[in-house]
């Protein structure tokens, strides 16, 4: 990889994909990339000088990029075969990498913290990010979302060796990475598209930890039904929330303002941890985070500031807007067990106010394999807006739509409405206390403007009150 100067992302706009581009920018390298949608994330690429074309035409390759002997082609498995541009660097003979053998290169020059698993790596993974980047220990990182705290998904380092990653299951991608600490959040079926069963995917969790360097880590959140060969050396943990094991929290006290608990660790416990982002799905990601910390060498007192300054990642339970009336919150659940994790902590934080949710399923084949799920875990709402599936990289598949899930639910409240539509809905909506936006499809472009709407709906009610 020494020999080559520029690198062409196809399908840069990923947010994996933009935090490499964004490391081989300000390593000095010549950036450019293709990416089907106009996003945030694209138009900030734009803003760091990073050439981005939206159009999959050969001839919107810039001309400092048509060099086989100068540019490295680094591809997402979301770019389908047929994609023109792929085509033509495969026809010349590029040189062409999976993002995860670019990542896996990256671990195998350095301490690999690598986090895995179907739902919760994102945040354990900034969270772990966070607590080594404010210690003396420090850290490099390419993360799944965009910390709050530092407005990136990449994180650089001229000290330490550690660098955390986000070890994606989609695709395999993760048996690329060589780790020299692991850890596996949860192995629920998902990606059923490749895997086909959850047994194979289940064994695909148990080869990457298999991967992990001898003498290094592997932490297993307890209960986890997989069985990894592993190397010699290899030390293992297990974590849970409050379910005992190597690392646990205990004595977890909520309210609406904060969550604290107490930290237990093979040999000692810290007291009176706060959390700073008062959720309580947080909590067993915290464990897993502070674990991968206390063994790479943070320090108590570290842990305790890093947790307490930690202030979440984007689209990962933010609240966008709150008064005294209304409260909206934006998450980026797509799998059944993250929307039931998430409806129960919203739960437990407003006890006595309405929730209301608004889901768009992610990918048809997601919805047809858990469509039970699905109905199941969205039941547990007081009133459900489902709208349009996002595809990303499918095709229709019939039989499958929004009727479907509803069809199945017990909830009574429940709807569809088109995604055109989810504005004026909320415009004439006249009961909302909690609203949820869950998803990971584009309803995240419609934030702002829901956002918007609710304070409208706030000054509104204060002109009502003057009369």
């Amino acid at each position: 990889m020494n020999k080559f100067t520029h690198f062409y992302f196809l399908g840069i706009g990923g947010i994996g994909m933009s935090a490499i581009a964004r490391y081989y920018k300000t390593q000095g390298f010549e950036v450019a990339g293709y990416d089907r949608m106009h996003t945030m994330l694209t138009k900030t690429l734009e803003t760091e000088g990073i050439y981005v074309t939206y159009e999959e035409a050969v001839t919107e390759i810039p001309q400092e990029y048509l060099d086989k002997n100068k540019t490295l082609v680094v591809l997402t498995p979301a770019i389908p075969n047929e994609h023109a541009q792929l085509r033509f660097f495969q026809e010349k003979g590029y040189r062409i990498m999976k993002r995860a053998e670019i990542l896996g290169s990256i671990t195998r020059q350095s301490k690999g913290i690598c986090i895995s698993g179907t739902h919760g790596k994102t945040t354990t993974s900034t969270i772990t990010a966070h607590l080594f980047k404010q210690s003396h220990v420090d850290c490099n990182a390419f993360l799944g979302g965009i910390s709050n705290n530092y407005k990136s998904n990449l994180l650089l380092s001229k000290e330490s060796n550690f660098v955390v990653i986000e070890a994606d299951e989609y695709d395999r991608s993760f048996h690329h990475l060589t780790p020299y600490m692991a850890v596996i959040t949860s192995a629920d079926a998902d990606h059923l598209d490749i895997y086909e069963t959850h047994q194979a995917m289940k064994e695909s969790f148990a080869y990457f930890a298999s991967l992990v360097q001898p003498g290094g880590i592997l932490i297993i959140r307890k209960g986890i039904d997989i069985k990894p060969e592993l190397q010699k050396g290899v030390k293992l943990f297990t974590y849970s929330m409050d379910e005992g094991g190597d690392f646990h929290a205990e004595n977890i006290r909520i309210s609406p303002t904060e969550i604290k608990f107490d930290f237990v660790t093979p040999t000692d416990t810290i007291a009176d941890v706060r959390l700073g982002v008062p959720v309580k799905i947080n909590v067993e990601n915290s464990v897993a985070a502070m674990a991968l910390a206390w063994l790479g060498g943070v320090t108590s007192e570290e842990l305790r500031t890093g947790l307490s300054s930690f202030s979440g990642v984007y689209r990962r339970f933010n609240v966008i807007y709150q008064d005294d009336n209304i409260v909206y919150i934006d998450d980026y659940a797509h799998h059944p067990k993250e929307l039931s994790a998430g409806i129960e902590s919203i739960r437990e934080m407003y006890p006595d106010k309405k929730i209301t949710g608004i889901f768009q399923p992610h990918l048809y084949t997601r919805t047809r394999d858990f469509v039970d799920e699905f109905a199941e875990s969205l039941s547990a709402l007081d009133e459900l807006i489902l709208t349009d599936i996002y595809p990303a990289r499918e095709l229709p598949i019939e039989g499958i739509n929004p009727e479907l899930v509803l069809s199945k639910m017990t909830l009574q409240n429940r709807m569809y409405c088109p995604k055109k539509s989810l504005l004026e809905l909320i415009e004439q909506k006249d009961d909302i206390e909690v609203l949820v936006t869950f998803g990971a499809g584009d309803i995240e472009a419609l934030v702002p403007q829901i956002r918007d709407i609710l304070k409208a709906k706030k000054k509104d009610n204060n002109t009502d009150e003057m009369i």
